[in-house]
């Protein structure tokens, strides 16, 4: 998404993406780094603004912006906060998507103008015993009359606190394995749910991450997306949207560090003269733009071929591979250029360092991503 193949719409977007995000985010993104949590003033005038439905249709309420809009979204929100960007990415392209493409019309006309108008969400899928493995969940949904009763645990579940509706994925038929998964969308306040502790977390500390428990959960049928045993399949879809938002995420986090850097170097004196005088640091600087541009590029191509509803899993997984492992490596040199200033809590570069450690962990690994990737190559 260079700024030359960009339409107008998409500019605008972007820019009062970048806006707010300087004017509310930015100036306080410390702050919620270090009470792990966004304040609800925050959250309110982002619903106000739309940031919760954005590729909701509008006949929903929502913005319905096209998939490089929503990524440049992402990139700006990932920039200033990266707790906050995985709170918006998994309300739209997880919860939000799966509603939209997997749910009946009176389904979203239930769910989504609240998600919309600011009703938070989570996606609970990992388990403590079924992370990449998706497949081996052990959560039950058992069929009763004209309910499904709920048993299980999940973790790792971002907004799990906050959230109002949860997309949950249970077996409806644990001996059928993947094929007896299916997918809920639960009221948090339904008796028999439990929220666990906030998890504390290398990076990402804004952002909400807790257990969820479900015992002897009751839910009406209606609640279930698509068909019984479903589920997986639904998992696997939106986990392909998803794996975009955590590109742009780790592309956005990469530039910010690339631009605090860049400015440090700049600014630093040693011997006399700026430090990016000396090639030691300009070649770093070289490097990380290469990676950079090159993360860019390869988002690129995976969101215009989701645009044109073109097969976009293999490009989805090559973005994600190379952005994250491209974000982890820009903020490790990011950091070394800063020295020991790059250590302390004063210079965002040490929260850009810790944050973007787990966009090569959730919402599939690297390692995951490959197998994908050497699938698809070696099926052709």
């Amino acid at each position: 998404m260079f700024d030359d193949s960009l339409t107008d719409e998409q500019r605008v977007l972007r820019d009062a993406a970048r806006e707010f995000c300087q004017r509310r985010v930015v100036p306080r993104a410390e702050q919620f780094d270090h009470d792990g949590a966004i304040p609800d003033d925050v959250f309110s005038e982002m619903a106000q603004l739309g940031y919760f439905g954005l590729r909701v249709p509008e006949s929903y309420g929502g913005m319905d912006c096209d998939p490089i809009a929503y990524t440049l979204v992402i990139e700006e929100f990932a920039r200033a906060c990266a707790g906050l960007a995985i709170t918006i990415s998994v309300q739209n392209a997880l919860v939000c998507g799966a509603i939209k493409n997997h749910g009946t019309e009176d389904q979203k006309k239930a769910w989504l103008p609240q998600l919309v108008d600011g009703a938070l969400s989570a996606y609970a899928l990992t388990e403590p015993g079924a992370g990449t493995d998706a497949g081996s969940l052990r959560a039950s949904a058992r069929r009763s009359g004209n309910e499904y009763i709920l048993n299980g645990e999940k973790c790792f579940v971002t907004n799990a606190s906050l959230a109002k509706f949860i997309v949950v994925f249970a077996s409806t038929d644990l001996d059928a394995g993947s094929k007896g998964i299916s997918a809920f969308v639960v009221a948090s306040d339904t008796a028999g749910i439990g929220i666990g502790k906030p998890e504390r977390k290398l990076g990402l500390r804004a952002s909400d991450t807790r257990s969820i428990s479900f015992c002897d959960a009751r839910v009406p049928a209606g609640s279930r997306l698509g068909e019984e045993g479903a589920g997986y399949k639904i998992a696997l879809s939106q986990l392909a949207h998803g794996r975009l938002g955590v590109a742009a995420q780790a592309l956005g986090i990469g530039e910010a560090a690339f631009a605090a850097a860049r400015q440090y170097a700049r600014e630093r004196k040693q011997f006399g003269r700026p430090i990016a005088e000396f090639q030691a640091i300009a070649f770093k600087l070289a490097d990380m733009r290469i990676k950079l541009d090159a993360s860019r590029l390869l988002l690129d191509r995976a969101v215009r071929l989701q645009a044109a509803d073109k097969p976009f899993a293999r490009e989805a997984a090559e973005a994600k591979v190379f952005a994250s492992e491209s974000a982890n490596w820009v903020a490790n040199e990011a950091l070394q250029i800063h020295g020991g200033y790059g250590y302390m809590v004063e210079y965002p570069v040490e929260r850009y360092f810790r944050d973007a450690r787990v966009t090569t962990i959730y919402e599939g690994t690297s390692e995951a991503q490959r197998i994908v990737i050497s699938r698809a190559i070696l099926s052709q």
